[in-house]
């Protein structure tokens, strides 16, 4: 548990308190979930946070979700994230955003979105299905995509239409 992310994601929240203490929270509880006998002794812990991290401050991101190091909770609120998603390192989630998987044909459910390296999303995007974003991504505030977002492109629109990003952007 001593390299999980939790340094580089108080630097990636500098000047957000509520993103460094929802990533805190985030990361214990991620690490102590890894052992059964953690998980029983401080299923007191995972109760708390439920209830402040979901409940009161309005943010469901699943300890047992992966998160790369450096992650960044930008005005956490009304924020969904499916247990199941999968971020690189550096990523950026801003208010109002729903990540997840989406129900089938069969009746059964998709897996949840892949994430690469340095993937920024904007404010009230939906993001759901069995889709990979790459690396160095921007998605759009507003943006509803569903197939995979190559690197290096901005998503933008509903449904997302793909823009190859520019150098200095």
């Amino acid at each position: 548990m001593a390299n999980n992310g939790i340094f580089q994601d108080w630097g990636a929240n500098k000047g957000n308190p509520k993103g460094r203490l929802v990533m805190m929270l985030f990361r214990v509880a991620h690490g102590l979930r890894r052992s059964l006998l953690l998980f029983i002794l401080f299923i007191p812990y995972f109760l708390f946070y439920r209830f402040f991290v979901e409940w009161l401050l309005g943010i469901e991101l699943p300890w047992k979700t992966r998160i790369g190091p450096g992650f960044r909770v930008d005005h956490g609120q009304a924020l969904v994230v499916n247990d199941g998603t999968v971020f690189g390192s550096g990523c950026t989630v801003r208010n109002s955003t729903t990540i997840g998987n989406k129900m089938n044909k069969e009746g059964g459910y998709t897996r949840a979105p892949i994430f690469g390296d340095r993937v920024d999303i904007g404010a009230n995007a939906v993001i759901i299905g069995a889709i990979t974003i790459g690396n160095d991504v921007a998605i759009g505030a507003g943006s509803v995509v569903l197939k995979d977002v190559p690197a290096n492109h901005i998503a933008v629109g509903n449904p997302a239409r793909f823009i190859p990003r520019s150098p200095s952007a």
